[in-house]
């Protein structure tokens, strides 16, 4: 009998040993599993998305020129250029290199680069404060931002691992893309639990970017005309699906930005932009923002300098010909419609300044919020 009893009591106590075993090992499974979920150090992964001309490159310098940023200037040019494929034929193939350039592996582009690339091998590298400061560079700048000539002549033989390392010191890493033009090729990056992302989707008034292209590249007017059949159509399904029918994993990770807004309202628009992906303005970089804006300065090719950005953002209706804007305006209808942007029905209203060609957009107010 005192046999049977130290069995059974034996038995009872490895039951209870063995649920204690369960619950603690569930308690870990479950506490890894959460935060296996969340990027590393909590880092932001924002993805500038826009076109060709629509103000991009201002759009990222503002990003640029923040502390906590680590910013590429379209580091998939090199994927169009290496592969010589239309953009639309290569959505897959510039997608792949992102979630490696978020999580701060520059090896993802060694194949569209030379051997041993060095940091100057990035197309448009010294747009980049980040890989012009240290760790990736030991050049000092007196000044708070980008001096291109003194980090061209200090980093430009830095290797790629340097950058690489400098990378993970930021909280955000933001790269700046121009030819996706499909939204649910990106659908797999939202879902990719090591990635904190966030989208910018800057938009502008399809007339203005069709005069830009053509007074920066001097192409065939029709040649510009077919890119906007491009433009025009991708704002659509984008807006589509990520405010229309969002899927879950989009939702407060979208945020729609017209350039004009931006140039009418700068301080007040990228506080709403920072706010969106996690920074905070600081007082050089509104001094920064308030001097690009408002100054009298030129702009040449993809430099950005300072000047009037509500007066550039309206020249096509002193520049353009009427029949191109009836032209422009026929083929982005749809597009326009969406994000308030006026049609002009003559040369009359195109060159009244009275008639504000900026409409309040009904998407504004539901994009962006979480």
């Amino acid at each position: 009998m005192w046999h049977r009893r130290i069995k059974l009591s034996t038995v009872v106590f490895l039951m209870v040993l063995q649920g204690a075993a369960v619950v603690l090992f569930c308690g870990w499974y479950f506490e890894l599993s959460s935060y296996s979920s969340k990027p590393p150090n909590d880092k932001v992964h924002v993805l500038l998305l826009s076109s060709c001309r629509a103000g991009s490159s201002f759009m990222g310098q503002v990003f640029n020129q923040h502390p906590s940023v680590f910013y590429l200037y379209e580091p998939l040019w090199h994927v169009w250029t290496r592969l010589h494929k239309p953009a639309h034929m290569l959505q897959g193939a510039m997608r792949d290199p992102l979630r490696g350039l978020f999580q701060c592996d520059l090896s993802v582009m060694e194949a569209y680069l030379p051997q041993h690339p060095n940091i100057s091998a990035l197309y448009m590298w010294l747009e980049s404060r980040a890989l012009c400061s240290p760790p990736a560079c030991s050049f000092m700048s007196e000044s708070p931002f980008l001096d291109r000539q003194q980090c061209e002549e200090t980093c430009n033989v830095q290797g790629l691992q340097r950058a690489q390392s400098a990378c993970s010191t930021y909280s955000h890493v933001v790269l700046k893309v121009v030819r996706i033009y499909d939204l649910e090729t990106l659908y797999s990056l939202f879902q990719d639990p090591n990635l904190n992302l966030r989208i910018i989707h800057l938009v502008r008034d399809p007339r203005a970017i069709f005069q830009s292209r053509v007074k920066i590249w001097g192409r065939a007017d029709e040649e510009q005309h077919q890119a906007m059949q491009e433009i025009c159509p991708s704002y659509v399904r984008i807006i589509e699906r990520a405010v229309m029918s969002p899927p879950h994993f989009l939702e407060g990770r979208y945020k729609l930005v017209r350039y004009e807004d931006v140039a009418r309202n700068p301080l007040e628009e990228i506080n709403s932009i920072f706010e969106f992906v996690g920074l905070r303005m600081t007082p050089e970089l509104e001094d920064w923002i308030n001097y690009m804006t408002h100054g009298k300065g030129a702009r040449g090719g993809y430099k950005v300098s300072s000047r009037n950005a509500t007066n550039i953002s309206q020249a096509w209706r002193s520049t353009l010909p009427h029949d191109r804007v009836k032209a422009i305006q026929e083929v982005c209808r749809e597009a326009m419609s969406l994000l308030g942007y006026r049609m002009v029905n003559s040369e009359e209203e195109q060159k009244n300044p009275e008639i504000d060609c900026l409409l309040p957009s009904e998407l504004k107010g539901n994009l962006g919020t979480d």
